[in-house]
């Protein structure tokens, strides 16, 4: 069932108070005589003065309001679980990747010796090889809204950006159903795809409250062939579950041929690094209904 609009769900939270509202004071403390006084900054209300809010003392403030501003609106809409889904913004749908090989190659008619090129070729060729990924991560967004598929009732949430991403936030919008995304400023430009319901698309200055928030409600974590992003979000979560810091929750990794090419867990327990046990902790799959099933398998053991 669709949820209800935010602002009339949020008519069942909003609790009376006689106090005057923040929002209201901000016209009404501008309704003074002009004078030196009223025009130094120091005039200001302490929460209408940007320039105060952004010193780097007030750090901490900024912080609260990243972890509180998301939070706040996700409670609002009752949205309690989520499905956590990893990926590379490069791995995009086969069409794509496909135009793009097709352009390079063209581009190679006229400078066959251009080793950049030749290197932007084999990658793009590399991606459309695991391209079927795209596919198989917005069958598993779509599958995961759907509550009867695991008899868990919770959200797809992404990093927001293309690539598996989009792929994600796109299934669960075919679905007929929301999708949460958190965009994170970058210094390379970054948008949000447009699969992601509007009212649950958030953007961040701060990595580690971003993190948080993928974590706090995760009731699983899918993660499709990605780079250091993703790496640090699979390595955080078995860290995580492995020390007893969050409740443990299945870890799916799609591709166990790059997985293991990538990373050599048998290799940390050889190194006595970390127990055999650890090796429990997370699950190769190759397909949307492998995870599924290992998520029902998962909750019905817990």
């Amino acid at each position: 069932m669709a949820l209800k609009p935010i602002k009339e769900r949020r008519k069942v939270f909003k609790a009376h108070s006689t106090l005057p509202r923040s929002r209201d004071m901000i016209p009404k403390s501008k309704e003074c005589e002009d004078s030196e006084q009223t025009r130094s900054p120091t005039y200001r209300l302490a929460f209408d003065d940007l320039d105060f809010i952004l010193k780097d003392e007030q750090r901490s403030v900024r912080l609260m309001l990243e972890w509180q501003k998301p939070d706040q609106i996700l409670n609002d809409a009752q949205i309690t679980a989520t499905w956590p889904i990893f990926g590379s913004a490069r791995l995009r749908s086969a069409c794509d990747l496909s135009k793009q090989i097709g352009l390079l190659e063209q581009q190679l008619d006229s400078s066959p010796a251009d080793n950049k090129l030749l290197q932007k070729r084999a990658t793009t060729q590399s991606l459309l090889d695991k391209a079927h990924y795209y596919d198989e991560c917005q069958k598993l967004a779509a599958l995961l809204s759907e509550p009867s598929n695991t008899g868990i009732e919770a959200t797809v949430i992404t990093g927001g950006g293309p690539g598996i991403m989009e792929a994600a936030n796109k299934g669960a919008a075919q679905a007929g159903k929301p999708s949460i995304g958190l965009n994170i400023v970058l210094p390379t430009e970054q948008e949000p795809n447009h699969y992601i319901t509007p009212e649950y698309c958030f953007q961040f200055h701060y990595f580690a409250i971003r993190k948080m928030h993928f974590l706090v409600r995760a009731k699983a974590l899918f993660a499709f062939p990605g780079g250091f992003g993703t790496l640090d979000e699979v390595m955080e979560t078995l860290t995580l579950i492995q020390t007893g810091r969050i409740q443990a929750m299945p870890v799916f990794l799609f591709g166990k041929n790059y997985w293991q090419s990538i990373i050599n867990f048998e290799a940390l327990v050889a190194e006595g690094v970390i127990s055999p046990d650890d090796l429990s902790l997370f699950h190769y799959i190759e397909t949307a209904d492998e995870a599924i099933n290992g998520v029902r398998e998962f909750y019905a053991n817990a």
